[in-house]
């Protein structure tokens, strides 16, 4: 069991892995071992996750999604597919707590009289600038 918070725990069984060869860093290794982990979890039909957060996760995780509602995270930063492995379940608990947090309500507010008239008075200024840029039309007698 992966604990993600108080109320929500992952279920080891409900997370896919697939190590793949990477590129970057590993000298001789690089060709033939692979180290890079691609962790597989589905959001839409895990039953580990509240409405709430399954909607925000799907939101959060914007192109790591597809279609059918996985969530793809790839983990190549290390040389060993243990540190990878790791990263990869911490990117997920780290992506799935954000989540969880629900998001403060927006208050609506009104701008403040002296904000009101500050804003005027600059438009007054900048309309005076520009009026006195204006060319006088020429008076014939």
């Amino acid at each position: 069991m992966i604990h993600i918070t108080r109320t929500i725990t992952i279920d080891e069984s409900e997370i896919q892995q697939k190590f793949i060869r990477a590129p970057g860093p590993g000298g001789q290794n690089v060709n033939k071992v692979a180290t890079a982990v691609q962790l597989r979890f589905d959001v839409v039909n895990s039953p580990s996750l509240p409405d709430d957060v399954r909607k925000r996760l799907i939101h959060l995780a914007g192109r790591r999604i597809t279609e059918e509602g996985i969530l793809i995270i790839e983990a190549r930063r290390f040389r060993t597919q243990e540190r990878n492995r790791r990263d990869a379940i911490d990117r997920l608990v780290e992506l799935i707590r954000k989540a969880a947090e629900k998001p403060k309500p927006r208050h609506k507010t009104k701008p403040t009289f002296a904000s009101k008239r500050h804003r005027l008075e600059a438009k007054h200024r900048k309309g005076e600038a520009k009026r006195m840029r204006r060319s006088t039309p020429h008076l014939e007698d």
